[in-house]
């Protein structure tokens, strides 16, 4: 893992997966956060978005996971200094990290099943950002 934090989170829709994955952090010996929820009781995306992107820093990476991703990873962007990428296969999370330095992954934990999710994962945790050309480009995004 190229950061010494991993957190993850997820609404109720995203619960079970992130069990399963915790499990596996667990098994496989990668250190990691887990900041809920707890439950599969119903509860709302954003507050776990909120949760998680208050501690990303340049040390961490996240991992948010709700029903489809899409409303998690929207409340994740909203924050400064994170890019939270919304993959649905491994390439993607892999170019996230590779052309756009993405520091949080987001996936739905209802199309997304356990291998693919520990497949994007790896390939998110272990591919350093490219720089270069890419660096110009990640400097746009934030705007005032």
């Amino acid at each position: 893992m190229l950061r010494e934090r991993l957190y993850i989170a997820s609404d109720h829709a995203g619960y079970e997966l992130k069990t399963k994955l915790c499990a596996f952090f667990k098994e496989v010996q990668i250190p990691f956060i887990d900041l809920g929820t707890n439950d599969e009781k119903s509860c709302d995306y954003s507050d776990f978005a909120h949760l998680l992107t208050s501690k990303i820093d340049e040390k961490s990476f996240g991992i948010l996971i709700c029903g489809s991703g899409i409303g998690i990873s929207i409340a994740a962007n909203r924050h400064k200094n994170i890019r939270c990428a919304l993959c649905n296969e491994s390439l993607s999370a892999r170019l996230a990290r590779k052309h756009n330095d993405a520091n949080v992954l987001a996936f739905g934990g209802r199309l997304v099943g356990f291998d693919l999710a520990v497949d994007m994962i790896e390939n998110f945790i272990k591919t350093p950002f490219d720089e270069g050309r890419h660096m110009k480009r990640i400097q746009k995004i934030e705007v005032d």
